[in-house]
């Protein structure tokens, strides 16, 4: 019992700490499923050599499924190091860094302006919030992709519902518009 015990406030006082949160940092590390990761690739119907930016990329399974794929060129940007750096070794492990490249930073100080396709797994306040780096940045026909959450005050293309492991995803699905 006193085991029990100690394992319960154990466990209790770890959940209880506040993460290390970096104040750019817009969303929690929560990986995309891989199926959602390849429906999110074929909706952003990808053609050989353009440039796909996941922002946020975490484990760098959409940059990889990107490259591998689609013979896509690939850049995900992360603000973990420690995610950064186990995604680079995978990367080279997949003998994929030609074509994959990894930037630790944050997303507001990159340049999206070769970005054919941006992914995003983000929270709906965070895509607000990037909406005008989007908007400024992104060429006319460029893709963005995201999983869960709309940018407010864009007209998707198209919507997808998913169900995978015992809930719905939704992925949007937006084209950026021809330059005014």
């Amino acid at each position: 019992m006193k085991i029990l015990m100690a394992t319960i406030l154990t466990a209790g006082a770890i959940f209880a700490q506040k993460p290390e949160i970096h104040p750019n940092q817009l969303a929690p590390y929560v990986p995309s499923p891989y199926l959602i990761v390849d429906r999110m690739l074929e909706l952003a119907k990808i053609k050989p050599g353009e440039k796909v930016y996941d922002l946020g990329s975490g484990d760098g399974r959409v940059v990889i499924a990107a490259a591998q794929k689609y013979d896509a060129k690939a850049v995900g940007i992360e603000l973990s190091s420690r995610l950064v750096k186990s995604s680079q070794e995978e990367v080279k492990r997949l003998g994929l860094s030609d074509r994959v490249h990894l930037i630790h930073g944050d997303v507001f100080d990159a340049d999206l302006s070769e970005a054919d396709v941006v992914i995003l797994y983000l929270l709906r306040d965070s895509n607000n919030t990037l909406k005008p780096k989007l908007e400024k940045s992104l060429k006319p026909g460029a893709r963005v992709i995201s999983h869960d959450y709309e940018i407010e005050g864009w007209k998707a293309n198209q919507e997808e519902k998913v169900d995978a492991f015992r809930r719905g995803h939704k992925i949007y699905v937006y084209k950026m518009p021809p330059q005014k």
